[in-house]
């Protein structure tokens, strides 16, 4: 079943284009629902009145519409509708359509919907940094080039073309997966990959393997996956987004990465892929704390710098404090050989002296226990060897 499409806006100052959308998606053969988010002059003409989204608000409809400013207004109409989201069971996709205040209001929503339920946002605020509004969530965006002020024969083309995608996603549903393999997420960045390519390798024919980039969103992705039970362990070889944030590089996944290993006692066998650098942009983009350090450059617009001993000396540290909170299963491997392509014999970044403080680190602050385990493995992390053993480190915490 598809479900019904929900059409929501705000209906005060964008009724004509909300209802062309909702009328396109009604000749597809879909049920719709109109939804005011407005908070000025209700429209009065939405199948969902804004009062009624307004009640929703914890603290009721007053919050919303007797809000003393419109950003005050703006922030409690947000919290309104995820609240009436929420308590909606026939949600088949979502699409919104908005400028500045509209995409601020409706893109949480759609961030609170499960991940597989299309949703989509006409933004004029799609052409810039969507971050924001996406977070690590599928969510469409879509620049409608002209303002949303009125139909004419461009913005009619693009609202079209944006009622007829969610109406494909909604009557048009993935196929059925083939077998019903359990999945595994796995952490990878360049210089992990070969490591990644051969364990997936020899799990794919038991475990649907999804890898994610340890670029940050990647990080914030693997965890949003695993915080909603569609893993059934963690492989996360790559924690390199501990160190850029603790270091201020580009690719921190923030202070949340690792929480979920101990809010949900998933299990986890992992190790300290690429701890040994830094990320920045462009060289002048790095900060000057950092000038007459070891860089290497990736490419013209990314740079890799060397951490210290002290850098990974706190590195370990926290990672340790994150995955000594966990009641599940937790394995933690590290490589004496080398955590990344870079830190190998004859590499720019190989440092023995620097990996064994990292190491020593780990040791002292890890705390062990019967399903907590840390592993040495004189091996290089990208080694044949390394792989063999995380391998049947993986297989044993699933049992």
């Amino acid at each position: 079943m598809a479900g019904t499409a929900y059409v929501v806006g705000t209906f005060d100052t964008k009724a004509e284009e909300l209802h062309y959308v909702a009328g396109l998606l009604r000749a597809a053969g879909l049920a719709v629902v109109t939804v005011d988010v407005g908070t000025k002059t209700p429209d009065g003409n939405a199948d969902v009145a804004a009062d009624r989204v307004a009640a929703s608000h914890p603290d009721g409809a007053n919050a919303v519409l007797a809000a003393g400013d419109r950003g005050q207004a703006v922030t409690a109409m947000t919290q309104a509708l995820l609240a009436f989201v929420a308590g909606r069971g026939d949600i088949g996709g979502i699409i919104g359509l908005g400028g500045s205040g509209g995409t601020s209001i409706v893109a949480p929503a759609l961030r609170s919907l499960p991940i597989g339920v299309p949703k989509l946002m006409v933004s004029t605020l799609a052409a810039g940094d969507v971050g924001p509004f996406v977070g690590v969530h599928d969510i469409m965006m879509m620049y409608p080039v002209t303002d949303i002020a009125g139909l004419n024969r461009l913005s009619r083309t693009i609202l079209a073309n944006a009622a007829h995608a969610l109406a494909g996603m909604m009557t048009q549903p993935p196929p059925t997966p083939v077998d019903a393999r359990p999945a595994l997420g796995f952490s990878m960045f360049g210089v992990t990959t070969p490591c990644i390519q051969q364990l997936t390798a020899r799990l794919g024919g038991d475990y649907e393997c999804q890898v994610f980039h340890a670029n940050g969103p990647g990080g914030r992705a693997f965890e949003a996956i695993a915080a909603s039970g569609m893993l059934r362990a963690m492989v996360d070889i790559t924690t390199t987004e501990a160190a850029d944030h603790l270091l201020g590089g580009v690719c921190t996944a923030g202070p949340e990465r690792l929480d979920v290993v101990a809010r949900t006692g998933i299990p986890w066998v992992g190790s300290c892929g690429a701890l040994d650098m830094v990320n920045f942009w462009a060289p002048d983009t790095i900060p000057d704390r950092y000038r007459g350090r070891l860089f290497h450059a990736h490419n013209a617009n990314v740079t890799l710098m060397r951490t210290t001993a002290d850098e990974m000396e706190t590195i370990a540290a926290w990672i340790c404090a994150k995955l000594n909170a966990s009641a599940g299963p937790v394995r933690l491997l590290l490589p004496e050989g080398g955590i990344s392509a870079l830190d190998a014999p004859g590499q720019k970044f190989h440092d023995p002296a620097a990996d064994a403080t990292l190491f020593a680190a780990f040791e002292r602050h890890f705390v062990a226990g019967p399903h907590h385990q840390l592993i040495r493995l004189p091996y290089h992390i990208n080694d044949a060897a390394f792989v063999a053993a995380a391998e049947g480190h993986v297989r044993a915490v699933i049992g």
